[in-house]
């Protein structure tokens, strides 16, 4: 009877070294600027401000009521804050 093909055993690699697949190195990122926390802060803060403000009449404009414009602003503004939130390194 034939010998069948094998592997040399005196060859082959160690169970660790075997079928090892490298994963993708993720890149690290830069930690953000230290003014850009309190640029952050700042926008929401500003944008809270403006919708305050506007409710309690003293923006231009408001002696009637309060304006639609200035809560969009105010909510943009607040927007634009989280939204710089989730880019914070």
């Amino acid at each position: 009877m034939p010998k069948s093909k094998s592997r040399n055993k005196a060859k082959s690699r160690s169970a660790s070294q075997r079928y090892q697949l490298h994963p993708d190195r993720k890149q690290k990122h830069k930690p953000s600027s230290k003014w850009y926390g309190g640029l952050i802060l700042g926008l929401m803060g500003l944008g809270v401000v403006i919708i305050v403000t506007n409710y309690m009449q003293v923006l231009p404009g408001t002696s009637l009521g309060a304006k639609p414009l200035y809560l969009f602003i105010g909510l943009g503004m607040i927007l634009v804050g989280f939204v710089g939130t989730t880019r914070w390194r």
